[in-house]
C-alpha cells in the first residue's frame, strides 16, 4: 500500500499541463525566414530603374513560401523595379524559383538519453531526465533562390542568375551536465542585439 501511495505522489509531482501549440516553433520559423531574407537580398536584378516588372511565383513552393516571395519582391523594389499586377502591364517578367527553403538538424550526445521508468502497480511511467556529459544540438536554416527574367512581349531571355544561398544557425552545446552555451544569428534580444555565444549555468531539474 505504501509503495502505491509513493508512486502516486511521484506521479502527481511530475504532472504538467499540456497546451495546444503551432506545428513549428518560433525558432524554426525565424531560421527559415532569416535564411530567406539573406538569399533574397543577394539576388542582383540588373534592371533599369522604373522598369515595370511582373513577379511570376507559380514555380515557387515550399515552407513559408509567401514570406520568401515577399522578401524577393522587397529586393526588387529596393533595386528600383516598379512592380505591376499582371504580365500585360509588364515590360519584364521575373520568374522566381527556390531549390531549398527548410531546416537541417543534427544532434550528438555523450551520456544517458532520457527514458521512462515504469511505476509498479500504476500502469504509468516516470520520466528520467537526460544526463549529458557532452551534447550538441544544431539547427541550420537554408534558402536557395534563383530567377529568370524575360521580355513580357517576346518571351526572350533578358537575364538568368545563378542561385543565391541564405543561411541562419542555432547552435547549442551542453557539457558536464550543468553548463550550456548557445550561438544564434537570427533572433535579437529586447534591445535589438543578436545574442551570440551565450554561456549558461544549467540548473538541475526543478531548480
Amino acid at each position: 500500500m505504501s509503495l502505491a501511495v509513493l508512486a502516486l505522489s511521484l506521479l502527481s509531482a511530475c504532472t504538467t499541463a499540456v497546451e495546444s501549440r503551432p506545428p513549428r516553433t518560433a525558432t524554426e520559423e525565424l531560421l527559415i525566414s532569416t535564411a530567406a531574407d539573406r538569399a533574397a537580398a543577394k539576388l542582383d536584378f540588373k534592371l533599369r530603374k522604373g522598369t515595370p516588372v511582373f513577379v511570376d511565383s507559380s514555380y515557387f513552393e515550399g515552407t513559408d513560401s509567401k514570406y520568401a516571395i515577399s522578401a524577393i519582391r522587397d529586393s526588387l523594389l529596393k533595386q528600383g523595379a516598379r512592380l505591376v499586377d499582371s504580365k500585360a502591364k509588364a515590360q519584364t517578367v521575373v520568374e522566381i524559383r527556390n531549390g531549398a527553403l527548410s531546416i537541417d538538424k543534427s544532434q550528438f550526445l555523450v551520456g544517458v538519453p532520457s527514458f521512462n521508468i515504469p511505476i509498479p502497480l500504476t500502469g504509468t511511467t516516470l520520466p528520467f531526465p537526460e544526463i549529458a556529459f557532452y551534447k550538441s544540438a544544431d539547427q541550420e536554416g537554408l534558402a536557395k533562390f534563383a530567377f529568370t527574367a524575360y521580355s513580357a512581349d517576346s518571351g526572350t531571355l533578358e537575364e538568368s542568375q545563378k542561385p543565391e544561398f541564405g543561411f541562419a544557425h542555432n547552435i547549442k552545446r551542453t557539457a558536464a551536465v550543468f553548463f550550456s552555451w548557445s550561438d544564434k544569428d537570427f533572433s535579437p534580444d529586447r534591445d535589438g542585439n543578436v545574442v551570440t555565444n551565450k554561456l549558461n549555468a544549467a540548473l538541475p531539474p526543478g531548480k
